[in-house]
């Protein structure tokens, strides 16, 4: 329901410009919706002709809803993935290893650079950092998309954890090296909420080929309305002679 109520929100001018090609139609749409009102007041047209221009005014507002709708779903699920992460930061507990060598639970926001947290088998690691003690299968799929779990062991270059993927085996101390909001998580959350999609070489191949064709089209047929217009009082003062 959010994203069907977006869709027709994305019909302000001011939304739609940002896509030139459904920007015209949903232009040619209100000028049909104008043209059909002022049809229907009039005694000049037909019933068939009001019919054809009323059935082509739904489909245009139609095209221009489903693009919409395409794009509020994308969107969406894009808020929900962030949310998601944005729980996984906030809900995940950290074992913090004390100087007195005691360990004491807190919330991994409460987490600073240098502390030092001891993350154990089926635990997720609470921030991004460095094992400096034992070594851990670790699951990062969470984060990198691998599903093949890797080796993650003090000292060497394979020992740099990130926060938010899982210790399949074993125990490892992890020392903190990344603060609130500076952390790889975070910096998924503030892409997934901020940053646009990037388009591909193909659609802004398609959509520079769309616009093309779009304006080639209001060249040639925006200029017939006033051509017939002339036509027809030619027409009518010629017959009058």
């Amino acid at each position: 329901m959010t994203a069907l109520k977006q869709s027709f929100i994305m019909l302000r001018p001011d939304k739609q410009w940002n896509n030139p090609v459904m920007f015209v139609v949903e232009i040619g749409a209100i000028l049909t919706l104008l043209y059909v009102i002022q049809a229907a007041f009039g005694a000049s047209s037909s019933a068939v002709s009001i019919g054809y221009f009323v059935a082509l005014d739904i489909w245009l507002f139609l095209t221009v809803l489903f693009a919409n709708f395409a794009t509020a779903i994308a969107e969406e699920r894009g808020k929900a993935q962030a949310e998601t992460l944005r729980k996984t930061r906030m809900a995940t507990p950290a074992f913090r290893r004390r100087a007195d060598r005691k360990i004491e639970k807190v919330s991994s926001i409460d987490l600073r650079p240098g502390d030092e947290v001891v993350v154990q088998e089926g635990q997720i690691i609470p921030g991004d950092g460095e094992v400096i003690e034992g070594v851990a299968v670790v699951n990062e799929a969470a984060i990198t998309g691998e599903s093949a779990p890797v080796i993650r062991e003090a000292g060497g270059d394979r020992s740099g954890v990130t926060g938010g993927t899982t210790v399949l085996s074993d125990r490892i101390v992890v020392r903190v090296s990344a603060g609130p909001g500076e952390s790889f998580l975070d910096k998924m959350i503030a892409l997934v909420e901020g940053a646009r999609r990037q388009r591909t070489p193909n659609e802004i191949a398609l959509t520079l080929v769309l616009t093309a064709f779009t304006l080639i089209f209001m060249i040639v047929v925006v200029p017939l309305w006033p051509m017939a217009l002339n036509a027809e009082q030619y027409m009518t003062s010629y017959l009058g002679l």
